[in-house]
């Protein structure tokens, strides 16, 4: 499987560190489940507080705590806590990571390759 590879979040001129094939099964299952897809939009203009996303998601706080811890341990999403509340933001560099590696996928399927063996 090709390897890609982008800069880290927070490191300009960083070495980018390559995508494994573990990390973008982890970005892609995570992303699959249709309520975190629907996190992730929501989250796609900036930061929000989980009580405006039960609201925004009509979801059970609980059930949207499942589906937030799984995409912070994809590492899709960020956390930070301010009082009583947590808010959360899209982690930008996962995001790259699973888009260049997407498209180095859709760039090497362009290419004539030989057969699988």
């Amino acid at each position: 499987m090709p390897v890609v590879s982008v800069e880290p979040a927070g490191a300009p001129g960083a070495i980018a560190a390559p995508l494994a094939l573990e990390q973008a099964q982890r970005l892609l299952r995570a992303l699959a489940e249709p309520i975190r897809l629907q996190v992730v939009q929501a989250l796609q203009h900036g930061e929000c507080c989980v009580c405006d996303l039960t609201s925004h998601l009509d979801l059970a706080q609980s059930k949207l705590s499942f589906h937030l811890k799984v995409l912070k341990e994809a590492g899709l999403i960020r956390a930070r806590q301010e009082g009583r509340w947590i808010y959360y933001r899209l982690e930008p560099a996962a995001l790259r990571l699973l888009r260049d590696w997407l498209d180095q996928l859709a760039a090497a399927s362009q290419s004539p390759a030989p057969p699988c063996s």
